[in-house]
């Protein structure tokens, strides 16, 4: 794979998670319960932040060092995902929404500027960046059509 395979399947994962609530309303993507008591607007948050994760700790990993682990830092990674999710609760779903633009903007940013040899074999950068994200999309993708599909059954 080089960078541009890379960038076609990152862009593919996040065009199918952004299309899973594209055409719901303000009000659906509120909505508590999609995925445990989260909305949308929740899990945009959540990804958002992961996205933020992987831009905080890919130039560390490039320099040859080790992010923090999440298990001594927060007590893992649900509690790092409540701690975040209590940060983020009173946000609005535009200020989300924003965020979500900005961020996936700043981390393709990123992707591009980074040498091809990190694309090219499996590498501790491309482990995180599918754990962080086009890995993650998926997931909550599927999460939210599970959601979809038990909402129009009542």
């Amino acid at each position: 794979m080089d960078r541009s395979q890379f960038l076609k399947r990152l862009d593919k994962a996040w065009g199918i998670l952004k299309a899973s609530y594209a055409d719901l309303s303000d009000s659906e993507l509120m909505e508590p319960g999609v995925t445990g008591e989260w909305s949308i607007r929740d899990i945009i948050a959540h990804v958002t932040w992961w996205e933020e994760e992987a831009l905080t700790h890919l130039p560390l990993i490039l320099a040859g060092g080790r992010p923090p682990k999440y298990s001594v830092k927060y007590g893992g990674i649900d509690a790092f995902n409540a701690q975040m999710t209590q940060h983020r609760r009173n946000l609005s779903l535009s200020t989300v929404l924003r965020q979500r633009d900005e961020t996936h903007c700043r981390l393709i940013d990123f992707i591009q500027s980074v040498r091809e040899e990190q694309f090219i074999r499996e590498t501790r950068f491309r482990r995180r960046l599918r754990l962080d994200a086009y890995g993650h999309y998926p997931k909550h993708a599927e999460a939210i059509g599970k959601w979809r599909e038990q909402r129009s059954r009542r």
